[in-house]
């Protein structure tokens, strides 16, 4: 389905949205949750893209523009490098070529721990640029105060515990957290300092099952795992990962597609073609009437 822009009659206003409907917003999904139980999970998935959120924004309740786009998309060897004006092209993309799904884009490292101040100017902007609805930063108790700062200036927060890629460097590496008793404390700690600030939903990522049932029972908002339970309050995961786009498959990740196959078989066919000067034929050459 290709985005076509539409005349919002009510307001003047041209829209890209392959058909009129109303987006879903934060308060609807946070909403999702009442009194500990979410009855319908929240279907989340990574996009950067404009053609891959065409795709994807049917079938998700979030389309998560995620920092993992450094490694996904440019190669990088974490998520360390990747910078605001990165996130924002992503952003927009995405925002262009969704209608329906909420779309939360990562706060870079760098770009929200030095101060409340710091990550407004930092979001403020971010949402500016790329029409999204949301943010997502990384942290516990320590960036409580900057959600609750951000959230009273009007930008929806996703908070995320456990396993924080762009702490990679103090974690010493990407293994599962959680295995002894303190730090399993810490994280359902972390997890309910975010949700007493106000963020409106939790990303659970690379903990042992029972902290992420734990911190799920233990927060109002709903709990989107990765890695994590079947029982939290919803799912993500990176679109490449599932649809085996790559040749390591991490533990958590189920692999629907194996579009990398798909993608190489076809890329040999073309080249087989051309080499066989058999590729362009008739059908795609212009001729005289």
């Amino acid at each position: 389905m290709s985005t076509t822009f539409q005349l919002d009659t009510s307001t003047s206003r041209a829209n890209p949205t392959p058909q009129p409907m109303k987006r879903l917003t934060v308060p609807k999904l946070r909403a999702r949750k009442q009194d500990g139980v979410t009855g319908e999970p929240l279907v989340m998935l990574t996009a950067y893209t404009a053609r891959q959120a065409q795709l994807l924004d049917a079938h998700c309740d979030l389309l998560l523009v995620g920092d993992s786009l450094g490694q996904v998309i440019y190669g990088l060897p974490s998520t360390v490098p990747v910078t605001l004006e990165m996130m924002a092209n992503h952003g927009a993309a995405v925002v262009r070529g969704s209608y329906h799904a909420v779309v939360c884009v990562d706060m870079p490292f760098g770009s929200y721990e030095a101060s409340p101040e710091k990550a407004f100017e930092s979001a403020s902007w971010l949402l500016k640029q790329t029409g999204a609805a949301a943010v997502k930063l990384e942290g516990g108790e320590a960036m409580a105060p900057t959600v609750e700062f951000l959230i009273k200036r009007g930008i929806p927060v996703m908070g995320h515990v456990g396993l924080t890629p762009q702490a990679v460097n103090v974690l010493g590496g990407y293994a599962a957290r959680g295995k002894n008793d303190a730090e399993a404390e810490k994280i359902v700690a972390d997890a309910r300092a975010l949700d007493e600030a106000g963020a409106f939903a939790i990303v659970i990522e690379g903990v042992l099952e029972d902290i992420a049932i734990a911190v799920t029972g233990a927060v109002a908002c709903p709990t989107i795992g990765i890695g994590a339970s079947a029982q939290c309050d919803g799912q993500v995961l990176v679109t490449e990962d599932m649809l085996g786009m790559f040749e390591r498959v991490p533990r958590f990740v189920k692999r629907y597609e194996n579009v990398a196959a798909t993608i190489s078989a076809a890329a040999a066919a073309y080249a087989d073609e051309v080499r066989a000067r058999s590729f362009p034929g008739p059908e795609q050459c212009y001729r005289p009437e």
